[in-house]
Order: C-alpha cells, then structure tokens, then sequence
C-alpha cells in the first residue's frame, strides 16, 4: 500500500479543516492494467452505443475501427436505438428495409412547413397573389363557420372574393434530409392541408404541391381539380391529403401552395379558409405502398398499368395556378 495524506472540508463549520487525513490508495500492479474498451463481448459495446446520439456514432464513433465499423452497420443496434426512442415498441410486426434509414427518418420527422394555423399572423408564407381584400387571419368559429376537429388549432387564414394565393418553398438540405436520403431511399412525402367555406357564401379552394430539383424543376407534382362549394353549405372542415412515394431522384425542395376566393364577389372575406398544413417525411414501409397513394397512381389514371409503369411523367416547371 501507498499512505497518501490529503486536505478534506470541514462540512460541519463550514470552513476547511487545516490537518491532514491519511488516505491509503493500493500499488498499482500488472492485473490493475488498463483493458481496451475492445475486449468487452459485443453485446455490451451495441448496449454502449445504443446512448450515443446516432450522428456521432456515424461521423465519430464508426471511422475509429473496423470492429465499431461493423457493430454501428449491425441491423440490431438501430433496431435497439428505434425501440429505445420510442419510434417502435416491443410488439412492432412491420418490415422494415433498412433500420438505420429509418431510425434516422423517425427522428427526423415533424411538420416541415412553419406558422401552419396563423398562430404567427402571415410569417413564413409567401403572398403569390393577394386579391379582393387579400389574406387576412381569423379566429376559429369565425362567423358562419364551424369548430376545427382538433382542438389545439384556434386560428385560420382566409381568402377574399379575388384570386388569394400563399406558399412555401421547403429547403430540404436545410432541414437535415441530405441528398443520398432523398435520390436512394426516397422516403414517402406525406401532405395534408384542411379547408372550410363560409355556410352563407360559396368559394373556390385550390392546392397545388411540387417536388422540385435543385434548379426548380418539377420532378412531381399533386394538382388536383379546384373544389368549388355552393352558397349555404354545412362549413365542414375538409382535409386534403396525397402520399408521394417512388419519385425520380433529385427533389430538393418542396413547394406547397393553396387559397382561392369566394364565388359571390362580396367585399370582405368570404372565401375559402385553410389551416393545419403540413409536409411530413416517414420511412418507407412495406405495408405503406400498398395503403398510400403515389404519384404514380396518378400517372396510371386513364392509361394501362403497363403503359404507366414503363412512361414516367415528364418533368415541368412549376407555375402558378
């Protein structure tokens, strides 16, 4: 043994206590020798990664050696990550293509288009076109209106009897979804936007959402028909939803577009009103293809299945409506 002698506080006074404690710490000895955190049974080193966050696993921890190269590519480290965060539970029974994209997808996910319900007034939306009386904020009812089925929304935005158009131009890079992610495993892009008229005036609603490359070309697009409703209507809210799934490479943005205007010309607002959009991105998964819409089922409408399958849509600018 080796006598170290060593100051300790005084927790009684609060002072500090001027004598000295021995202390014995034992000799170091050959068997005390340092061990490699590399000897510990692989189990245990998945169990130590499964809490370092997954970017510094990929660009830290994953170049140290080819062991941890191995253990971080192993399916049961994400599968254990996925779990652990909750993006999975116990009983999960989907297929799953490859559990590193996905968790990294999981954690990823959120609703990429920002002040949705105009809880922000007009921020973070572009005014394309600002007709009649232009965009205007409202609270939920609103006079001749009905109540939003979540609750936690309380506000909307409305149009007036000209054309009134907002968009959003989504940065993909910019909200963490690198290329490779987007042109390999083209994760499904889920958009939904909710719309409602007045019940004493009619209106035109209108949607438009692209996916576009890094020089603004339009890889994909949802444009459905306008949807106009009669004059004494029931104000029931109404949600508009579309799945992108299997897009050609090379998306970078998103666009996302919507409004219209009323159908009896009165000053004022009294056209459609719109509120909880969303963009969200999820993992692929095999039961999906077979639930969601594609832009490819889009593509097959009026033609054969084969003729489709073999014909992708050609690509095209993205204009107003």
């Amino acid at each position: 043994m080796v006598a170290l002698t060593v100051k300790t506080p005084d927790f009684f006074s609060g002072g500090r206590r001027d004598d000295l404690a021995p202390v014995c710490a034992p000799t170091p000895t050959p068997a005390m020798a340092l061990v490699s955190i590399n000897e510990l049974p692989e189990n245990i080193l998945l169990e130590v990664f499964t809490h370092v966050p997954a970017r510094q696993l990929l660009l830290h921890c994953r170049p140290v050696c080819s062991l941890w190269r191995d253990l971080i590519d192993v399916v049961t480290l994400w599968k254990r990550k996925s779990l652990r965060e909750g993006f999975v539970t116990e009983d999960w029974d989907e297929p799953v293509d490859n559990w590193k994209i996905f968790y990294f997808l999981c954690s990823l996910r959120r609703n990429l288009l920002h002040n949705p319900c105009a809880e922000e007034g007009m921020t973070s939306w572009k005014i394309d076109f600002n007709g009649g009386q232009e965009w205007k904020v409202e609270s939920l009812p609103g006079d001749h209106g009905t109540g939003f089925p979540d609750p936690k929304v309380k506000k909307y935005f409305v149009t007036s009897f000209e054309l009134c158009l907002k968009s959003q131009l989504v940065d993909l890079k910019a909200e963490g979804y690198w290329e490779e992610l987007m042109d390999v495993f083209r994760p499904d892009i889920t958009i939904k936007d909710w719309f409602a008229a007045r019940a004493d005036c009619g209106c035109t609603y209108d949607i438009q959402v692209q996916l576009v490359s890094a020089d603004y070309i339009a890889l994909a697009s949802f444009e459905p028909p306008s949807v106009t409703i009669p004059q004494w209507n029931d104000a029931t809210w109404t949600e508009v939803s579309h799945t992108f799934s299997d897009y050609p490479p090379g998306v970078r943005y998103i666009l996302f577009r919507h409004g219209g205007k009323d159908t009896q010309w009165w000053a004022g607002w009294y056209g459609p009103r719109v509120t909880n959009s969303s963009i969200v991105i999820s993992p692929k998964r095999t039961r999906n293809r077979a639930l969601h819409s594609s832009t490819q089922d889009h593509a097959k409408a009026g033609r054969g299945e084969e003729e489709a399958a073999d014909s992708p849509a050609p690509p095209h600018f993205y204009t107003p409506f």
